[in-house]
């Protein structure tokens, strides 16, 4: 038999002996059925097979975590692992041999701290698992440095070791360094060596207290600002961890993993750096002397399954009728600029947008670092590259629209236009390659047309304002405007259609608006989307050419 101990908030909600098997879930039909609208309706069995009891996420919309781990196959239970779904906690408290009996029982008020999880729980030492956290930090400098020196792992080449194997050694080296220490009676006998062991295998071997993190799928950002500083953007609000890293050294360690496999370098004379994880989420990293309290990493954080025009209309960006239109301006090859502040979900709109072409079409993307996940399958990527440490073999944005119109794409998608680029992108746009998608940052959509005109003059080309405000009203077909409001909730504000020019002046109309009406108690913004009325000049072309536009998209 098992016994788990359902907990809510530190609050013991219910106790139970299992004979056999439970499921877990928000439904009625649930052998335990848990009021969180996290919880899907069957969301985790427990069960039992050959006296051996395991758990399994059932396909459930937020997932299960195991010690802090994402749940992703049937995993042994054993005393003291603990499940989380959604803001309940299930523990397994320890294995029973008593009767037939299977009862419940309730504990209102009981309050409990969580178990100490034996079985390499993710959460790093903290200031809350021990008051002496600077104390924790030089112990585990000192059995790292000695990890270093015994196993060497710096001049170990990985790609000819298997990941377990390395992981083996080292685990079995700090557990030996840890009894040498022990002998010394130079280390608490009241630390958690699990955790001990774990933190510094991951800071070895791995990302560090960045690793549970990047496992949690709440998690939007990651903003590192010093050692001992980690926050996290989780539902729209920033929250400061209790994660630490042991030193800078460490820190340091974490981003030279990130940088080194895509080709990347930091150091003194290039302190700044743009990378990615293989899961496509983008690192920005700068490191001293530019930051002063130390290294500091700012990782943006992608959904492993891409986000389809159905997850952003769930999320309230947009409504369904926004929607339809962007589909027919998307699939009728109308150039788009998706403009926005940073943070708002500019890179994740243009990526739902993208989906959009139709996919016997040629798609080269342009990226700074690759992170668009286009399901076409004629699709080519190109990442623009930095200067080695010769100063030498920069390969810029700008080169790289250049080089994509001599390789007979349909559409050009650039991640982000900076500085000149957005020229060679305006004139792509303007000479054959309708249907491109770009994003730029900027507050509004006037703002993005006097963004625009900006970048052009950066490209070096002496032109006349006018020229370029012709050029622009001329390429761009649509301006989506997408905004991150104070309440976290990211929306699309506006879509404007860009209509001509009246003397130097480029005309705008708004198609569709988010209107702000209030606040919640819950400091929710409240609105809602409205239409203006009014009809793209383009939806009237495409009816001649016989493509339904329904009127009453605009009504």
């Amino acid at each position: 038999m098992l016994e788990i101990k359902i907990v809510h908030r530190d609050t013991t909600i219910l106790t139970r002996i299992l004979e056999s098997q439970v499921i877990i879930g928000r439904s009625k039909d649930a052998d335990i059925k848990l009021e969180d609208n996290l919880c899907s309706r069957k969301h985790l069995k427990i069960y039992n097979q050959d006296n051996t009891w395991l758990a399994v996420d059932l396909n459930s919309s937020n997932g299960t975590f195991y010690n802090e781990r994402l749940l992703s196959e049937p995993v042994i239970l054993h005393e003291g692992d603990r499940l989380k779904i959604g803001f309940h906690e299930v523990f397994v408290k320890h294995m029973v041999n008593i009767g037939q009996t299977n009862g419940t029982r309730e504990f209102p008020e009981e309050k409990t701290n969580h178990p100490d999880l034996i079985h390499e729980p993710a959460l790093p030492y903290s200031v809350q698992q021990n008051k002496n956290a600077e104390k924790l930090d030089k112990l585990k400098q000192e059995i790292h440095g000695q990890l270093l020196d015994e196993l060497d792992l710096k001049n170990i080449d990985l790609s000819k070791l298997k990941t377990g194997e390395v992981r083996r050694k080292a685990i079995d080296t700090i557990k030996s360094i840890i009894c040498k220490l022990k002998a010394c009676n130079t280390l608490d006998g009241q630390i958690d060596e699990a955790s001990l062991v774990k933190d510094i295998i991951d800071e070895a071997l791995g990302l560090g207290s960045l690793e549970p993190l990047l496992e949690d799928k709440t998690i939007n950002e990651i903003m590192v600002n010093a050692k001992d500083q980690i926050y996290i953007e989780k539902n729209g609000r920033l929250e400061r961890t209790h994660l630490r890293f042991s030193s800078d050294r460490a820190i340091l360690n974490v981003i030279e993993r990130i940088v080194s496999p895509i080709g990347r370098r930091i150091d003194e004379s290039s302190p700044t750096v743009d990378a990615r994880l293989k899961d496509g989420s983008r690192v920005h990293v700068i490191i001293p002397p530019l930051a002063i309290k130390g290294p500091t990493i700012t990782i943006r954080k992608f959904s492993k399954t891409p986000y389809t025009i159905h997850d952003l209309i769930r999320f309230g960006s947009l409504t369904e009728k926004i929607a339809a239109f962007l589909e027919i301006t998307i699939r009728t090859r109308k150039n788009v600029v998706v403009s926005g502040g940073t943070g708002s979900g500019k890179t994740t709109l243009l990526n739902v947008l993208s989906n959009f072409i139709p996919a016997d079409e040629r798609i080269l993307t342009i990226e700074d670092s690759a992170e668009l996940k286009l399901n076409q399958p004629h699709v080519v990527s190109l990442e623009s590259r930095p200067a080695n440490t010769e100063g030498r073999g920069e390969i810029t944005i700008r080169e790289l629209v250049r080089n994509a119109l001599r390789m007979r794409p349909d559409r050009i998608i650039v991640g982000e236009c900076r500085g000149g680029e957005a020229l060679d992108m305006l004139q792509a746009m303007n000479t054959g390659h309708d249907g491109s998608l770009t994003t730029l940052h900027a507050n509004s959509p006037r703002d993005a047309l006097s963004r625009l005109e900006t970048m052009v003059l950066m490209s070096g080309m002496e032109l006349p304002m006018k020229a370029i405000k012709e050029q622009i009203k001329s390429s761009i077909d649509l301006i989506v405007q997408q905004t991150r409001f104070k309440d976290g909730v990211r929306r699309i504000s506006a879509v404007s259609e860009v209509q001509g020019m009246e003397g130097d002046t480029i005309i705008l109309q708004d198609i569709f608006l988010f209107e702000t009406s209030g606040v919640d108690p819950d400091g929710k913004i409240m609105g809602r989307f409205k239409s203006t009325g009014f009809v793209p000049k383009f939806v009237e072309e495409l009816r001649a050419h016989r493509v339904d536009v329904p009127q009453e998209i605009f009504q």
